[in-house]
């Protein structure tokens, strides 16, 4: 065949696309095991982080939390899995490491299914609760761990798709995050209010106001905290609630 055909260019462009696309096959399923591998040990990570921070005992000894640190220290630390609806009842036969809340907060709140993981560590109980939202370009999502009183924050983690660099994604570093450490989600009156990312906040280190600093240009993303710590939080009050009054009744 001539190759200075238009038919040949033709075959020649046919083969090549079949060949990459061959090939980006063979690597998405090859690599599809090591990927999913990844994404559950970050899960594990991100949730053992939210109360023990950066680092973790592990064989007796203290170690930064990797992913594999976290794959392996996850089943002794996460005592208890539950699988809430909104009334606070554990649903049975749903894993609650598989929920993806993705598609739940797209759902009616009678409709959802909570995922709260119950861990232990240094002597204290600790409730991480997942958390999505959406920031100003796409969605923002992390854990909050709550202390046994259901009310104080022991520490959060942040991650977002797409926050501009410098502003939104700033919810990823420590200073912002460690700002919610010791703060309450109810308020002074009994009632639920999460924690407020506040623009042009004055509160010091008041741990009692229910608000954090914002961030300088991303009043968007910061609202969307907010309101992701919020909502996500009020469908958990039923399970707080019952919480506390079994913890009252063993006194």
């Amino acid at each position: 065949m001539d190759r200075n055909s238009n038919a040949y260019t033709f075959i020649f462009a046919i083969s090549m696309v079949i060949v990459v696309a061959l090939v980006l096959s063979f690597l998405a399923t090859s690599l599809k095991p090591m990927q999913s591998k990844n994404v559950t040990q970050e899960k594990m990570q991100n949730i053992l982080q939210s109360f023990a921070g950066d680092s973790i005992m592990f064989d007796g000894k203290k170690v930064e939390l990797t992913r594999e640190v976290a794959s392996q220290t996850f089943d002794t630390y996460i005592t208890t899995q539950y699988a809430l609806n909104n009334k606070g009842e554990n649903v049975e036969g749903v894993d609650p490491f598989e929920i993806k809340l993705a598609g739940q907060i797209k759902k009616d709140p009678e409709e959802q299914v909570f995922p709260l993981y119950e861990a232990e560590y240094d002597g204290k109980s600790y409730y991480v609760i997942p958390l999505r939202g959406s920031g100003l370009w796409d969605a923002i999502w992390g854990y909050v761990a709550l202390r046994d009183d259901f009310n104080t924050i022991q520490g959060v983690t942040f991650d977002h798709k797409g926050e501009t660099a410098g502003l939104g994604a700033e919810i990823t570093t420590d200073w912002f995050q460690e700002s919610f450490v010791n703060e309450k989600i109810y308020n002074e009156q009994g009632l639920l209010v999460g924690v407020e990312v506040k623009k042009g906040y004055s509160g010091g280190n008041d741990k009692s106001d229910n608000a954090v600093n914002a961030i300088s240009g991303a009043t968007i993303t910061g609202d969307g905290v907010t309101a992701m710590i919020q909502e996500r939080l009020k469908n958990y009050k039923p399970f707080f609630e019952e919480r506390k009054k079994s913890k009252v009744a063993i006194r």
